[in-house]
């Protein structure tokens, strides 16, 4: 996982143009469905630009933090690097802790295309776990900074962010062979969620000094194993 790259994701607010002044001829005739379709291509041009300017935004603050951390990310200061007029960032994401859960995001979903593309190979759930979780921590530890910066936020945020969610989310797919927020049990969540929580809290030990790699990747075994017992299918007779 790289950076800049757990989403509440600020609503774009488009500028779209009014309906014309009627005609003094009356209302103009249409011939259907070509000005839909000049309307549909229109409207697909500024999804797109919208989507590659919050991209831009996301990385710019991003880039920002793995030097600075979250002080660094002034919101003028982003939309400068970005590109963008300190008005639209704000139309984006209007508080600086809403940018940090984009990039949190951004970094999800990295993982989850990391993951789409390389399976985890273990056997069994808690192994598969375990896989997913030493994974992010490899790819946020390539930017320490940034990764400190972000968790720290999340950790102190006074929003509702779905990080924590997402996650258990990620290790139900992974851990419950597809199981997915709607299928699995309260309980199920509960413990995918947990272990989630786990990682997070080894994580900041590993950044304040307190852990090495190798002792956060053993305590998560021990966690997933425990939590994730009744994920496995029982044994054959």
């Amino acid at each position: 996982m790289r950076t800049p790259h757990v989403t509440i994701e600020a609503p774009v607010v488009s500028r779209l143009p009014g309906p014309p002044p009627p005609s003094a001829a009356g209302p103009a005739k249409t011939k259907g469905a070509p000005g839909v379709q000049s309307e549909s291509a229109s409207t697909g041009v500024r999804t797109r630009s919208q989507h590659q300017r919050r991209k831009r935004i996301v990385q710019a603050a991003a880039a920002l933090a793995s030097r600075g951390g979250v002080e660094a990310m002034q919101m003028r200061t982003v939309a400068e690097r970005a590109g963008v007029a300190l008005g639209t960032l704000y139309r984006y994401f209007p508080s600086k802790m809403d940018l940090v859960v984009a990039v949190v995001g951004e970094e999800i979903d990295l993982l989850e295309s990391s993951i789409e593309r390389r399976p985890p190979g273990a056997t069994t759930p808690p192994g598969r776990a375990v896989d997913v979780l030493m994974r992010a921590t490899r790819g946020l530890m390539r930017e320490p900074e940034l990764a400190d910066a972000l968790i720290r936020s999340l950790i102190m945020a006074e929003v509702d962010t779905p990080f924590g969610d997402r996650m258990a989310g990620l290790l139900l797919r992974v851990a419950g062979d597809g199981l997915t927020a709607e299928t699995a049990t309260e309980e199920q969540f509960a413990l995918a969620g947990s272990l989630a929580s786990v990682w997070v809290h080894e994580l900041l030990e590993m950044l304040r000094g307190r852990r090495t790699y190798e002792q956060i990747q053993r305590r998560i075994e021990i966690a997933a194993t425990r939590l994730l017992v009744d994920f496995q299918p029982p044994p054959s007779a």
